[in-house]
């Protein structure tokens, strides 16, 4: 993994999972049903889980949809997914929280946009009785502010103040001050009214890629809360992705989010779970978490007229993405283990040596075999019209002897501490 100075921050736990400085970069999603559908829910939120998200969202924005938490959580946990559940809570939190308290000891964590957490009122009650329902039943709150829905109160009067000085900041400038204020202000606040510091997390969402990464280098150079990255309304496909990636992966690198979440917009009928492997990737390409074994695969030349190395590697991701939850109960390290998938001699084996495993496919005018390469040697030479089941074959046994069954590793770990 990559050595990468994390941010020291306060360390919060949401649902039993850690959150912080030296806690995992956690990979957050939400869903998009309607959360009083209660089979439908469970069903996104489980496939979710079960794509690798560690925290699931759900949004609570009405009496159906907070009486339904209790069940959605119950329902999950026959299912053997303790997935933390967050409530995003807009405009009544205050009362679906108090009104329905289920739905408040259910969920693991609120979240609270505090530009929407007061509206029409001069004071802050709205946002205080969730942070009173928060401390409470001990729940962590993150208190996440978005330039779509930002204190229009508090940016106009930061925009007034600014128009006075001798040399004005321009718009942008000051509106980014005045998300970071609304975040800290807000966050003080909170602790005013019961939570410990530990028990908040911030967010400071905004649609560009420039802006998210100047917003949240201002904010974590003024608290040590835990940060909750992403950009919000990213987009579809691979604007979403792209946006998503290049604005994170600054951050990441600057040791800044202790949570991510991509916002991709789905397609219609598009698979919610997307996100969740976007996020996965964003950090297993920084080198900062792995959770699957990567194919290396060459984009194709006029040396690889053949299509058969795309849908070999196509093939192999698939296998391994299949196989990995069922890699992961039973073998420790397997997401470590990098494969290539070659289309010709010129960087073929060079690639392969690199990787844990690899096949150099013949290109244009090759003689017509491919050679396997393992831990950088070459292992043997496959021919025919099997060559995909007899490299699939040659992986699981490397999987076999090199990745350690957790049983195997557990029992030399209780007779090492008995010796």
């Amino acid at each position: 993994m990559a050595e990468i100075q994390r941010r020291k921050t306060s360390t919060a736990t949401i649902g039993g999972v850690r959150v912080g400085s030296n806690a995992p970069v956690m990979v957050q999603s939400m869903t998009n049903t309607d959360t009083a559908d209660i089979p439908g829910t469970i069903k996104q939120v489980a496939a979710l889980a079960r794509a690798g998200s560690e925290v699931v969202r759900v949004t609570v924005n009405n009496d159906d949809a907070a009486k339904a938490i209790p069940h959605i959580v119950e329902g999950l946990e026959k299912q053997g997914l303790r997935v933390p559940i967050v409530g995003d809570f807009h405009y009544n939190g205050h009362l679906l929280l108090t009104k329905y308290p289920g739905c408040a000891e259910g969920l693991a964590k609120y979240r609270i946009n505090p530009g929407n957490a007061s509206i029409g009122r001069k004071n802050d009650d709205n946002f205080r009785t969730m942070i009173e329902v928060a401390a409470k039943n001990q729940k962590p709150v993150r208190i996440g502010v978005n330039w779509g829905s930002l204190d229009q109160a508090l940016l106009t009067r930061m925009m007034d103040e600014n128009s006075l000085l001798p040399e004005p900041k321009d718009a942008r400038e000051v509106t980014m001050e005045a998300i970071v204020v609304s975040a800290l202000t807000s966050a003080k606040l909170a602790e005013q009214h019961g939570l410990r510091p530990d028990q908040i997390i911030l967010s400071a969402k905004v649609s560009g890629v420039q802006d998210l990464i100047d917003v949240y280098r201002i904010l974590a150079a003024r608290c040590q809360y835990p940060l909750h990255l992403g950009l919000t309304e990213a987009g579809m496909g691979a604007k979403g992705i792209v946006a998503s990636s290049a604005a994170m992966a600054v951050l990441l690198q600057e040791g800044i989010g202790d949570t991510i979440r991509v916002s991709l917009t789905p397609a219609p009928g598009g698979d919610r779970t997307e996100e969740v492997r976007v996020a996965q990737q964003i950090l297993q390409s920084l080198g900062i978490r792995s959770f699957t074994p990567q194919v290396t695969a060459c984009p194709g030349c006029g040396r690889t007229t053949s299509t058969f190395f795309q849908e070999m590697a196509e093939q192999i991701q698939t296998y391994l993405r299949e196989q990995m939850p069922v890699w992961k109960e039973s073998h420790t390290g397997v997401e470590e283990m990098k494969v290539a998938v070659m289309g010709c001699v010129v960087n073929g084996p060079g690639e392969s040596k690199h990787a844990s495993l690899g096949i150099s496919l013949p290109g244009t005018a090759e003689e017509p075999k491919a050679p396997v390469y393992v831990d950088g040697r070459l292992f043997t030479t496959l021919k025919g019209d099997r060559i995909v089941a007899e490299f699939i074959k040659i992986l699981d046994d490397y999987v076999e002897s090199h990745y350690a069954a957790r049983e195997k590793a557990n029992d030399k770990e209780e007779v090492g501490a008995r010796g």
